[in-house]
């Protein structure tokens, strides 16, 4: 099965657009947060939301952890999908169902241990994907993605085969080891921020390298 491609960081709708033209197939805007590269205004995310149409997944990533704060986060920014980087600690994931149904949710799975995989496997019935990263939610200034390093790949491919709904995984890919992720863990899709960007920017180049290392697993 083809590996999806989920290109993050997007901070405008030139970016946007670049994404597109070489095979993305969902573009990650990021709200404020705690710490971390790549956040815009809601006001952006909203802007650029409006240019990327289906089959194109737009995912805002927010930091919110209270299901009405999530609804109204995905109502001001017009989103198809919303990327929940941190633990639902007030509401429920059935309140932003019933409230956004046609809303995709995808939480994310910060891997920090072999107890990552009981976290995927208690919230999987919830959510339409998990996303793996590399953050800390502990850390006093929280990391909640965007870090650029690996996280263990081999509590991953654990994971992965645990669970019953897609797998995006994240952390410090680049077109270098991308490939080997692929071929070690299967994951329905692949999620990049700063492995293809030079001084904040997104890169042509990095874009180009990092795709075709992903189409090359498939050949």
């Amino acid at each position: 099965m083809r590996t999806r491609l989920k290109i993050c960081c997007i901070s405008s709708i030139e970016e946007a657009r670049l994404a597109i033209q070489h095979g993305a197939d969902a573009l990650g805007l990021v709200a404020r947060m705690p710490s971390g590269p790549g956040p815009i205004s809601d006001e952006l995310i909203a802007t650029i939301a409006k240019t990327i149409h289906p089959p194109i997944a737009s995912f805002l990533l927010t930091c919110e952890q209270s299901s009405a704060a999530i609804i109204e986060h995905v109502k001001r920014t017009g989103v198809n999908t919303v990327q929940i980087v941190d633990e639902l600690t007030d509401g429920k994931y059935e309140h932003i169902r019933q409230k956004l149904p046609y809303v995709k949710i995808v939480q994310v799975i910060h891997v920090t241990g072999e107890e990552s995989i009981g976290q995927a496997m208690g919230i999987q019935q919830f959510a339409d994907a998990i996303l793996l990263d590399s953050g800390n939610p502990k850390a006093a200034v929280k990391t909640l993605g965007g870090t650029g390093n690996v996280h263990n790949w081999e509590v991953s491919r654990d994971l992965v085969r645990s669970v019953n709904v897609p797998v995006f995984l994240a952390g410090g890919l680049n077109a270098g080891n991308v490939k080997e992720a692929i071929e070690k863990i299967r994951p329905f899709g692949v999620d990049v921020c700063s492995g293809v960007r030079t001084e904040g920017r997104l890169d042509p180049i990095k874009l180009k390298n990092f795709i075709e290392a992903v189409h090359s697993f498939s050949k």
